[in-house]
């Protein structure tokens, strides 16, 4: 079976740090480019973060930069999203998928369950 799956949401308070984790089960995720994407209730699904297939690129929405960080580890096929300096409006589901690459954003991969992200005190 071929899927994504997220893990590490949590509860944790404003200022705080998580780290998502994309697993990839049934392809290698060393071919892909991989996005992580967030929505939060009431608001359209968005993009936070990208990382191309070798790593070379990676992108990051403004609401971000400079707090979160993506990195993959291909020999345990996952891909990562270090997240600091938690904010109350970083909270939301985060979605890893495959994407055609970090420029175009064109998805590839169906949305899985996601991981759910709360940020309050």
């Amino acid at each position: 079976q071929v899927q994504l799956v997220e893990s590490g949401g949590d509860l944790v308070q404003p200022g705080g740090s998580l780290r998502l984790s994309c697993a990839a089960s049934g392809f290698t995720l060393e071919n892909y480019a991989i996005g992580w994407f967030r929505q939060a209730p009431g608001k359209e699904r968005e993009r936070v973060s990208c990382i191309s297939r070798s790593a070379g690129l990676t992108t990051y929405a403004d609401s971000v930069k400079g707090r979160f960080t993506i990195s993959r580890e291909n020999a345990k096929n996952t891909v990562y999203l270090q997240m600091n300096s938690l904010k109350p409006e970083d909270t939301a589901v985060y979605y890893c998928v495959t994407v055609r690459s970090c420029t175009t954003g064109s998805r590839l991969s169906s949305w899985g369950q996601g991981t759910q992200v709360t940020v309050s005190s």
